[in-house]
């Protein structure tokens, strides 16, 4: 009697799972990696009462410059040197607001960066990045994980101003798209500067030495970039027809240069709560960033009628009114010297369309919110490459194959 062979059991409970895919398990280490370095940084960060302390400090510092903003505005309108006492409420919020969010913007500037100079330079004195790099944890991981640690803490900072934010609310003068739009202003700059201090900390491995170079680069981007705008445009001036002449070198002024500033951006955020053009923020972001022609026209077409001429008067806004101050019942118009209405072109017009005048708003926000956005993933790749020792683009190696190779 022969034995015939005997199949094994089919067993289906302790097949062993799909393995997944590549990709997946790549992000999901890095994910992973990200979450620890960033856990072990804020454990670090946030243990004891210096932590608590400083954000204590940092809130009793902007309530106590906020009462004396509000302090100064109110005195200027009983005195009556502000103007009516109508609008000092309004007047008094858009102080608040101005004082608080130029206050937040040098402390993320400076904050920022500064804390992320030393991330990676720390670990290279301590000896300690080989042993971090030879962990399961990659490099990305691993620069992503310093950045977020670190500006964890500073938006820390920033969403605990926003209480203190709220106030300007209650005087007026401010709507909550311009506080959103400088809150956005304010992460773009911590994220773009905090990336670029990382990436002078993965660039030199003393911690002196990179945090030097993040302060020269902090005041090249504050007051450097203000200093040759001025420059430019008072090298350039005006002609005889009034219109802007082009500065140095034949071209206008620079205007990617106001991109990269924190505090022209937030001016221009400022501009937009302001009813007057004459002067004040929206006059300081058009005299460092100047169109063509000197004047930017802005809101949308209104149609008015028959413009009486000459003897017309116009207020701030582009309306005009009588030698009372009363709206004559036409809208928004351009008048020239002769009291004639004109349009964007320097045109005569009787009726139909014409525009307010002033300096345009949301014209450098938005770009600088871009251009930020942008340096930091620069930054942030040009980091993972000094940090990796391993996977780094080796120029001079392929120079030498392709010449060995002809």
């Amino acid at each position: 009697m022969t034995d015939a062979p005997v199949e094994a059991p089919l067993v289906t409970a302790g097949l062993p799972a799909r393995p997944r895919s590549r990709r997946l398990s790549t992000l999901i280490r890095t994910a992973s990696g990200i979450a620890a370095i960033g856990v072990k940084e804020l454990r670090g960060r946030m243990r004891g009462r210096r932590a608590f302390i400083i954000v204590t400090l940092y809130l009793s510092l902007l309530g106590g410059f906020a009462w004396m903003v509000a302090t100064l505005i109110a005195q200027s309108y009983t005195t009556g040197i502000g103007g009516s006492s109508a609008f000092a409420s309004a007047a008094v919020g858009q102080g608040i607001f101005a004082a608080l969010l130029m206050l937040e913007t040098l402390q993320v500037a400076f904050l920022a960066p500064s804390s992320t100079a030393g991330a990676i330079s720390l670990e290279r004195e301590k000896q300690t990045l080989d042993l971090l790099v030879a962990t399961p944890i990659t490099t990305l991981a691993i620069v992503f994980g310093k950045l977020l640690s670190t500006l964890v803490y500073v938006f820390l900072l920033i969403a605990a101003s926003i209480p203190l934010m709220a106030i300007v609310f209650v005087y007026g003068g401010v709507g909550p798209e311009d506080v959103l739009k400088g809150y956005v202003v304010l992460i773009a700059t911590a994220i773009g500067l905090g990336s670029f201090g990382l990436f002078c900390s993965s660039l030199v491995k003393r911690t002196t030495a990179a945090t030097a170079i993040t302060i020269f680069g902090v005041l090249a981007v504050t007051i450097g970039t203000i200093f040759v705008l001025v420059f430019w445009t008072a090298m350039g001036g005006f002609d005889s027809n009034g219109n802007r002449k082009p500065g140095p070198l034949g071209i206008r002024s620079p205007e990617v240069l106001a991109w990269v500033n924190p505090f022209v951006a937030q001016a221009d955020v400022l501009c937009g709560t302001e009813t007057n053009f004459g002067s004040g923020w929206c006059a300081g972001v058009s005299a460092l960033v100047p169109t063509q022609d000197g004047v930017v026209f802005t809101g949308n077409a209104v149609p008015v009628g028959p413009v009486p001429a000459p003897g017309v008067i116009v207020n701030g806004k582009g309306v005009a009114v009588d030698d009372q101050g009363r709206p004559i019942g036409v809208g928004p118009v351009i008048v020239d010297g002769n009291g004639v209405a004109l349009d964007d072109q320097g045109r005569p017009i009787d009726a139909g369309q014409a525009q307010g005048f002033g300096p345009a708003r949301d014209r450098i926000w938005p770009r600088a919110v871009a251009a930020w956005l942008i340096l930091a993933a620069i930054f942030l790749t040009l980091s993972v490459q000094l940090v990796s020792p391993t996977r780094r683009w080796h120029f001079r190696r392929r120079r030498r194959a392709s010449t060995t190779a002809a």
